[in-house]
């Protein structure tokens, strides 16, 4: 396709993930979507001029008031939303939880932070925000880290490498 036709381009949204461990407990929220309510990793889209590494830290803090420390990119998957209908391809780390503010208001749409094991999080069943949920779980579990450095940032003032 010609470089003059960029109107037509297929633009995914682009989001990223942290699965959070403290022993068999993974940190998760209880959200709002659609009238329902819904089980996700904290999670969000990529804002831009924001780097993957940065979104992810900051979308782990607004949405559960945890502080964590990127440890490892889990994967990078692609998927077709069932909420929306659009692409979706979202970057999965783990991270370590470093801090939490009780005090701090999460974002719209957020009613609780919790900490949940995978056999909790599986029967959860179509509760789940997506099937990311348990892939991304599952790799981490698999042993499936690659270095952060993989995910490269070219953005002036990213506190990630």
């Amino acid at each position: 396709m010609p470089a003059s036709s960029s109107s037509s381009v297929w633009c995914p949204h682009v989001t990223v993930a942290c699965v959070v461990a403290d022993g068999d407990r993974y940190l998760m929220v209880e959200e709002e979507v659609g009238g329902r309510l819904a089980y996700n990793q904290p999670a969000g889209h990529l804002d831009d001029h924001e780097s993957l590494l940065t979104a992810a830290a900051r979308e782990t803090l607004e949405e559960t008031g945890w502080t964590v420390e990127l440890q490892h990119l889990i994967g990078i998957h692609q998927w077709r939303s069932t909420e929306h209908g659009d692409g979706v391809v979202r970057f999965s780390f783990a991270a370590r939880p470093i801090g939490h503010d009780p005090a701090r208001p999460l974002d719209t749409g957020i009613r609780r932070a919790l900490w949940l094991t995978r056999e909790e999080i599986e029967a959860l069943g179509d509760r789940l925000r997506s099937p990311l949920v348990l892939l991304s779980i599952d790799a981490w579990l698999a042993g499936q880290r690659l270095p952060l450095a993989t995910v490269t940032s070219l953005l002036d003032g990213d506190r990630y490498p």
